[in-house]
């Protein structure tokens, strides 16, 4: 590990043996894993994030967070006195929005939903995006038998590569 501005980061060569290991420890005392970095018991997955993950409506309360409704984001003004002072005036705490298009939308569909166990309906894909996973299908990134039901999903050899396998469905 090596430190960046006080984070620890994991170095390749040491950070997938330790991804497989903590998989291993979660799935030995019973936990499954739901998403790229989160593990649940007895499918107690987190709600809140799934909303995340699914691209679904959600309110973000308290100073920073963020919300999401029918394709508007927005966020509130992050320090905890200003917040405070926006409440106490019967003012709405946000500090920005954006209007998510089309592409963004898709994009972050993508790029949320291959993180699930149930990964991407291959129909909603197109040719090219196709052509391009299914090499990861024969290395073993992307599970083969979900592959042929339809579903692109990651192996756990393909959560340690995700984000190289979200470049190539990107719009």
């Amino acid at each position: 590990f090596r430190g960046v501005t006080g984070v620890q980061t994991c170095a390749l060569p040491i950070c997938f043996p330790v991804t497989i290991g903590v998989d291993q420890l979660f799935t030995k005392a019973g936990f499954n894993w739901y998403e790229l970095s989160n593990w649940a018991k007895n499918e107690s997955h987190s709600k809140h994030n799934l909303s995340y993950w699914l691209g679904e409506n959600w309110w973000g309360i308290g100073p920073g967070a963020h919300s999401h409704l029918n394709g508007e984001r927005f966020w509130n003004v992050k320090h905890p006195n200003s917040y405070k002072e926006k409440i106490e005036l019967n003012q709405l705490p946000i500090a920005d929005s954006e209007i998510l298009n089309k592409n963004q939308i898709e994009s972050e569909r993508l790029m949320l939903s291959i993180r699930l166990t149930s990964g991407i309906e291959t129909k909603s894909l197109n040719e090219k995006q196709l052509n391009n996973l299914a090499g990861y299908v024969d290395s073993g990134h992307l599970n083969h038998s979900d592959w042929q039901r339809g579903r692109a999903t990651l192996t756990l050899d393909g959560r340690l590569i995700a984000d190289r396998i979200v470049r190539e469905i990107l719009l």
